[in-house]
């Protein structure tokens, strides 16, 4: 039975980039040597850690992407809304005529209608820019390095430009504890 840490997927992300590591070093794919999966590349890395990380990472990279598209998209739209705005035709409502308004008021709605979709996106992506790291198996962070979740999430963020931080860190600030030292 497959659990929801992505541990089988992680697993094999692992010995995809063992054997081409090998193969890169001109060794034998399958032999595990010079590059171990699990003990070169996974690290002793928590599945729970590292698969939540990897979608977060996914999704703000694509989210970063289609906001810009949309941006975009939204500038065009207010251009054709601006230079229909003159243009009269008959509105329409539950397939019927209803009544009359400009093309630039219809491409307005359009234009509103992406300016709230992009800033739900935005609200939801401090959510994202937490990142599951650090607390291993079950929560506990039993052999992580104190600073793990810090150091990543600090090192993704200068990687990508975007604003990652540790969700340990940041659930530890809004139940207004303190992180006890190690």
């Amino acid at each position: 039975m497959a659990d929801g840490s992505g541990t089988q997927t992680n697993m094999n992300a692992n010995e995809v980039i063992s054997n081409r590591a090998i193969e890169m070093m001109g060794g034998v794919m399958g032999s595990k040597k010079p590059v171990h999966p699990n003990d070169d590349v996974n690290r002793g890395q928590s599945s729970n850690d590292v698969f939540p990380t990897v979608m977060h990472v996914a999704v703000a990279e694509e989210a970063k992407r289609m906001l810009a598209a949309v941006g975009r998209m939204r500038d065009v739209l207010h251009e054709k809304a601006v230079s229909f705005a003159a243009i009269v035709k008959i509105g329409r409502t539950h397939l019927q005529d209803a009544t009359p308004l400009t093309l630039g008021q219809e491409f307005s709605g359009y234009v509103a209608q992406l300016d709230i979709a992009a800033a739900a996106i935005e609200n939801a992506l401090p959510a994202v820019h937490d990142l599951a790291l650090g607390g291993t198996a079950v929560g506990t962070g039993l052999n992580a390095h104190p600073e793990f979740a810090e150091r990543v999430a600090k090192k993704l963020a200068e990687l990508t430009g975007l604003r990652f931080r540790s969700g340990r860190t940041s659930s530890r600030r809004s139940r207004g504890t303190r992180r006890s030292s190690r």
